[in-house]
């Protein structure tokens, strides 16, 4: 028995573990942790840039309304009227070199708001682009920029055949700027050169 004894003494003790491979997969968990956090952040900065681009967009189509607007604005005015400020509808008889859209007061001398049902607001500003305010089109001294049109040797044609084309008129061109302003402060300008 003695024997026995001694044959489990002779057996070498396991060595003390140091905790080194404990220690690089705690280094490798945190490695890990911080990439998947800045994944999140990154994954989040894209989808808030996405949003504001989707945003900037609707806003820059919803600028179209107060074209739109314009346009039917100075259709259904006459050359009289067109000829002399109207301040209350947004309405300029000579353009204005130093206009800028950025600085200018669109709550003074602009055009009611109107609102294309997703929270953006439009507004517009007509130029007519004549040197001259409060003057008509075809008044000695007045600086135009027109579009005229001869009598019956014109090569104009009408649209359809119910339209007959213009005839000894002298059409003016209108600057129309839109401003529209939607959710997340975005704001878009929008400008457009008629006749």
């Amino acid at each position: 028995m003695i024997t026995h004894m001694n044959n489990f003494n002779n057996r070498t003790a396991p060595g003390k573990q140091r905790g080194v491979v404990l220690f690089i997969a705690l280094i490798v968990l945190v490695a890990m942790t911080l990439a998947g956090i800045a994944m999140v952040r990154q994954m989040t900065s894209g989808m808030a840039i996405a949003g504001n681009l989707a945003f900037k967009q609707n806003a820059t189509a919803a600028a179209d309304l107060g074209i739109e607007s314009a346009r039917a604005w100075l259709v259904a005015r006459t050359d009289v009227v067109l000829s002399s400020d109207l301040l209350a509808a947004g309405y300029f008889s000579s353009w204005s070199p130093t206009f800028n859209p950025t600085t200018y007061n669109w709550d003074a001398n602009t055009s009611p708001t109107l609102s294309d049902g997703a929270g953006n607001n439009v507004r517009y500003v007509i130029h007519r682009l004549c040197g001259t305010a409060d003057t008509a089109v075809n008044a000695a001294g007045q600086n135009c920029v027109t579009l005229t049109v001869a009598g019956n040797n014109s090569t104009k044609i009408g649209l359809d055949a119910n339209t007959t084309p213009l005839s000894n008129t002298i059409q003016p061109y209108f600057r129309i700027t839109s401003r529209t302003t939607g959710p997340r402060n975005t704001l878009s300008y929008v400008q457009v050169i008629m006749y």
